[in-house]
């Protein structure tokens, strides 16, 4: 397997590395394409590597989640 990182990579080939990996590029299925394009976007752009982005996203979902269960927690102890 070819090498997805920045160094090893062309911005076209990025452009077609996030185009395989979401599929329907053009936003046309359910509307939730051109966020996900938005979200790679740094990486088209060579400044991110896409394992940063994604542990960001995970970052940020995981947070949340745990956030929704403190929440959740608190009320039923009242």
């Amino acid at each position: 397997m070819k090498s997805i990182l920045i160094a090893d990579t062309t911005r076209e080939e990025r452009e077609q590395i996030v185009a395989a990996s979401i599929g329907n590029i053009d936003g046309l299925c359910d509307g939730c394409s051109p966020g996900l394009i938005k979200m790679y976007q740094e990486y088209i752009d060579g400044r991110k590597e896409l394992r940063e982005i994604n542990m960001a996203f995970n970052a940020r979902y995981t947070r949340a989640a745990a956030e929704e269960d403190r929440g959740s927690c608190a009320r039923s102890e009242e």
